[in-house]
């Protein structure tokens, strides 16, 4: 997935809100919390970076081209950073995307969630 793909996959969500942020990533948020972010670097691999539930993060971590997020994973986070190849396909890295936004937009308050519309 390279980057247009990635911001155009996460601005077709419902609800989100897109910053550049953190020394230039892309940082997609619903309700005003981080689902996804991407790192854009001259390689031509992202380091793209998403949450999971903790049975996805004990599975995805032992793939190659994936590692518990930098920073994230540290503090007892369940965040999982594609940095490499071979990572995951682009459908399984989408359903994964998906699932990180599902995850965050079902911690928001109900209240937030139905000015949402979600």
């Amino acid at each position: 997935m390279n980057h247009k793909q990635f911001n155009s996959f996460c601005a077709a969500l419902p609800a989100t809100t897109y910053v550049c942020q953190w020394g230039g990533a892309d940082v997609w948020k619903v309700g005003g919390k981080v689902f996804a972010t991407a790192g854009w670097s001259d390689r031509s691999f992202s380091g793209i970076t998403f949450k999971t539930t903790p049975l996805s993060y004990e599975i995805l971590c032992e793939q190659p081209g994936l590692r518990p997020a930098p920073y994230l994973a540290s503090r007892g986070m369940k965040w999982i950073q594609h940095f490499d190849k071979p990572g995951l396909a682009d459908a399984d890295l989408e359903y994964y995307l998906r699932q990180s936004y599902r995850l965050v937009a079902l911690g928001l308050s109900k209240k937030k969630q139905r000015q949402l519309g979600l």
